[in-house]
């Protein structure tokens, strides 16, 4: 199933070098959604991509919750910073991600569960794109809130990130600042953030 827009998505911002595939390159974070109904299979395969990514000791310490329904959505939505929520009302699908604070196999923290929460999360957005959907990462939560609001214990899971899915909409449903961000960001060129041995010495 491929989902479909009449909106085309301009990405001359960006310019990926020879070989590098699309699904890269064209991974992007808009704000203005379609409400659109995913179906559950769908959404299953979207979340089974992120249980393959890789993780320190396979321990795999992401726990994803997101909304089951127009029931639960406006719990998930008041947990965003008011500046998301008024993009995010429109999405299919919000949820959040966690990080298990300590390592299951001896209980010491766990320094790099962050980085594998990160891993999942490029794992399912990727998976989402190879339906025609989009995703959002959020950072601006209510940090403080959302593990009591969705009964997720504090002492050993640490939020993450919000996010949304959705399909992608047209830039003119949003307010006036927003539809002037809503294009696709350029790149940092490859070699401010890739370097072959090691760099010099400041003096």
């Amino acid at each position: 199933m491929q989902f479909e827009t009449n909106y085309t998505v301009d990405f001359k911002n960006r310019s990926p070098l020879d070989g590098v595939d699309e699904l890269f390159y064209k991974r992007w974070s808009p704000r203005s959604f379609k409400k659109t109904i995913i179906p559950e299979d769908i959404l299953n395969a979207i979340f089974d991509a992120a249980r393959w990514a890789p993780s320190c000791f396979n321990e795999q310490p992401w726990l994803i919750v997101t909304s089951s329904g127009e029931e639960d959505f406006g719990i998930f939505l008041d947990l965003l910073r008011e500046s998301n929520q008024e993009w995010a009302q429109n999405a299919s699908i919000l949820g959040f991600i966690f990080a298990r604070k300590n390592f299951s196999h001896n209980q010491s923290p766990n320094r790099y569960s962050f980085f594998d929460c990160g891993a999942a999360w490029m794992a399912l957005t990727q998976q989402a794109n190879m339906y025609g959907l989009y995703t959002h990462c959020m950072g601006g939560i209510m940090r403080k809130e959302v593990n009591k609001k969705l009964n997720v214990p504090e002492d050993e899971y640490e939020v993450v990130c919000g996010f949304a899915i959705g399909v992608i909409d047209t830039p003119e449903k949003l307010s006036e600042d927003l539809a002037k961000r809503e294009m696709p960001s350029s790149r940092k060129s490859l070699i401010e953030i890739w370097k072959q041995g090691k760099l010099p010495a400041k003096e």
